[in-house]
């Protein structure tokens, strides 16, 4: 906990503070207009071809104001390099289309229970999606580190259960909180688990499922934004990273949002450092799990 804690009082002595209050105003602004305006809410009203669209301009604008005001303030003219310019606009294309895209699976005629099954297969099938435009895309502008933080030697475990404890707590406060318990536990919103023929293995098996999702999360935002970037960026991959996962939580609590800018830093900060997404998966994943159980006990 010692080492992560060095890291983040580094990180805090290399930002450039101009551009850290004026990217943290402006996500302040998006989060404002989000909750105030209901614009999560709105943009799911659209049809998927308007939504990607959407979320492309909301996750484009939260993911370059940053490095914008970085070529700004700091002249960090390598961000000028036409590979970075690339992958900045495909960045936000991945993932809008993760953020719409809803497959549709045939698994039996009836209609409750074939629901259930698209739901568990829901995230599993967008993580091997997904892994598979990373793997394209680290073969052709990254090719030269490893898979984007999947490397698993010499981790040291013991900070992240810190972490979990300290976070333990705060999800049973949160818990108290009527926007939380609308959202969780997330199996709630499907109906085939509140049926009689439903047993407790449909519902470990949906949660399993809803597990990987935080994989394609952690890959995509620690492992390919900060350790890709990095390459142009340095530390500097760490913000706009951050910027651009809080706007994914825009459907989320607000207490929630808010605190995933801040998470965002500090799961940056230790992906860039240990070169490893392992320790913020399973930090990220462990809470996403207790706030199911702290929904589910709160219910």
């Amino acid at each position: 906990m010692k080492k992560i804690l060095e890291h983040l009082k580094e990180y805090y002595f290399f930002l450039e503070k101009r551009v850290f209050i004026l990217s943290a105003l402006f996500i302040s602004i998006l989060i404002f207009i989000n909750y105030y305006h209901n614009l999560n809410k709105i943009i799911t009203t659209y049809s998927y071809d308007k939504q990607f669209y959407c979320w492309y301009i909301v996750f484009t604008a939260a993911f370059s104001f940053p490095y914008i005001l970085t070529l700004f303030f700091k002249r960090q003219f390598k961000l000028l390099n036409s590979k970075f310019i690339l992958l900045l606009l495909i960045a936000p294309l991945i993932f809008s289309w993760k953020m719409v895209y809803k497959p549709e699976f045939h698994f039996t005629t009836n209609n409750i229970l074939n629901d259930y099954w698209n739901q568990v297969a829901y995230w599993p099938f967008k993580l091997i999606v997904m892994v598979t435009i990373l793997l394209i895309t680290w073969q052709v502008f990254n090719r030269e580190q490893h898979f984007y933080g999947i490397k698993s030697k010499n981790i040291q475990w013991r900070p992240y259960w810190v972490m979990l404890l300290i976070m333990a707590p705060l999800i049973s406060s949160a818990a108290t909180q009527s926007d939380f318990l609308t959202v969780y536990p997330k199996f709630q919103q499907v109906l085939f688990l509140s049926q009689p023929q439903s047993s407790g293995w449909h519902q470990l098996l949906y949660e399993l499922s809803y597990g990987t999702d935080f994989i394609s999360i952690e890959l995509f935002f620690r492992g390919f934004l900060i350790l890709a970037f990095a390459h142009w960026a340095g530390k500097d991959a760490i913000l706009p990273m951050a910027l651009f996962y809080c706007t994914i939580h825009f459907g989320k609590p607000l207490g929630e949002c808010i605190s995933s800018f801040f998470g965002g830093i500090i799961l940056g900060v230790v992906t860039f450092n240990t070169r490893t997404i392992w320790g913020g998966l399973m930090v990220h994943l462990g809470i996403a799990w207790m706030m199911e159980l702290a929904g589910y006990i709160a219910k």
